[in-house]
């Protein structure tokens, strides 16, 4: 483990100093005459690197958590992998219409909800439905990310949150086995396979108390 944490350090120091250069760029780009929303766009892409360098710097830490809008930050998230992905991917999100505060790190829960939304994409090739749906009860929210992808076995539900698990379909590596450990340990919720269907897709589900 501290071999990854220190690797992981590494790669946030030698990602920062480029970065600051794209930071420097964008800010000459916005005195020439160029269309403003393309350099939005830009800095969009840099904000989302910053938060990646965030993320790698944190890991061996022990993470900060703090009363958040779980439904705003789950969008903030869904909304940016939304306009970057394939248009033949059908986006919906069905959420509470008022806040729901839970205890999070913000940096680390959007890295969970990247990594589900991302392999839902795979697992349907690019092309198929993706719905975000975040629901509630007294003590604890609950987000379903449903795809309409080639669908998990049964016998492997639980084996697919194993670090290096991979199939020949769905190549999992470490990013399901990363989003437990952010969901169980750092957040104390659960996560898991909801339900599955061979051809027909999947629904995972994330499972966080709610700040009371």
């Amino acid at each position: 483990n501290k071999l990854w944490a220190g690797m992981a350090k590494e790669t946030a120091h030698q990602i920062g100093t480029p970065l600051s250069s794209l930071i420097g760029w964008v800010e000459i780009l916005k005195t020439e005459e160029i269309d403003q929303s393309i350099t939005a766009e830009i800095e969009k892409d840099i904000d989302r690197l910053q938060t990646i360098t965030d993320r790698f710097s944190k890991i061996g830490s022990v993470p900060v958590l703090e009363a958040k809008d779980i439904v705003a930050e789950t969008l903030n998230t869904f909304k940016y992998l939304q306009s970057r992905f394939s248009k033949q991917v059908e986006f919906s999100f069905h959420t509470p219409n008022e806040p729901i505060l839970a205890m999070l790190n913000p940096t680390l829960y959007s890295w969970t909800i990247e990594n589900l939304i991302k392999n839902a994409i795979d697992a349907m090739k690019g092309k198929g439905t993706l719905d975000l749906q975040i629901e509630q009860d007294a003590h604890s929210v609950k987000i379903n990310i449903k795809d309409s992808g080639t669908g998990i076995p049964k016998k492997q539900f639980k084996t697919i949150f194993e670090p290096g698990f991979t199939t020949k379909k769905r190549g999992w590596g470490l990013g399901l086995s990363l989003t437990k450990r952010i969901v169980e340990e750092y957040h104390n919720g659960k996560i898991k396979v909801l339900h599955s269907e061979i051809g027909k897709g999947t629904t995972f589900q994330v499972s966080i108390n709610k700040k009371i």
